[in-house]
């Protein structure tokens, strides 16, 4: 069973991360201790991890502010996101055919993973799938520490585009439609392919941002 402190994150994070406290909103550890029927103390541990990751600002008795985000945030994530895809793809596919293969097995998975959540518009189940399909050619990079990084580059983007945006049909098919682009792409062993796909879909999701890097 999550800790207290872990139930409080998880709390806070999620309606971060889907916009439901947007940015510059000030949130006090009283009603999220409320919220939860706990007490402050592992709200208070809960706010200074997310304070370290860069979504909380706290101020001494007056609560933690949900950090706005900036241009420069959203251009530093979709760049950091390109070199590591970039690489993770590369790592794959000079290791053969035969790791090629076992990797599109697990693109597949998560893939159809997607296709089942968005027949039965379980949005949270398809986002945790677009997440697993991403991290699957990070940790088969072999270097576990860029996929740990990788991992909050993805946190970051979903504050930015919140969870809404996934749900239109039309996003859903492109977004599906690129992966196996992506997946197919890789199981041939075609490497300028495959980064070609990845590039394209990187444009897609700066688009599905809606200007954000022109309005925020």
């Amino acid at each position: 069973m999550p800790s207290a402190k872990d139930r409080a994150l998880e709390y806070v994070k999620t309606r971060v991360l889907t916009g439901a406290l947007p940015g510059g909103e000030l949130i006090s550890e009283g009603d999220v201790a409320a919220a939860l029927g706990m007490s402050r103390t592992p709200v208070r541990e809960a706010f200074l991890r997310l304070e370290a990751e860069g979504l909380l600002r706290l101020y001494p008795q007056r609560g933690a502010l949900v950090v706005p985000v900036s241009p420069d945030e959203v251009r530093a994530v979709i760049e950091a996101r390109s070199v590591l895809e970039q690489f993770a793809v590369t790592k794959v596919a000079e290791r053969g055919p035969a790791a090629c293969a076992a990797v599109f097995e697990r693109l597949s998975g998560e893939l159809q993973r997607q296709r089942d959540a968005a027949a039965k518009s379980d949005w949270r189940r398809f986002v945790e799938a677009d997440r697993a399909f991403h991290a699957v050619t990070l940790e088969e990079s072999g270097n576990a520490i860029l996929s740990g990084f990788y991992s909050s580059l993805r946190d970051r983007q979903m504050r930015m585009i919140g969870e809404s945006s996934l749900r239109e049909p039309s996003r859903v098919a492109t977004i599906l439609a690129e992966h196996r682009d992506i997946a197919e792409a890789l199981r041939d062993g075609d490497l300028p392919r495959t980064q070609r796909a990845v590039q394209a879909h990187l444009a897609s999701t700066v688009r599905a941002m809606g200007g954000a890097l022109d309005r925020i």
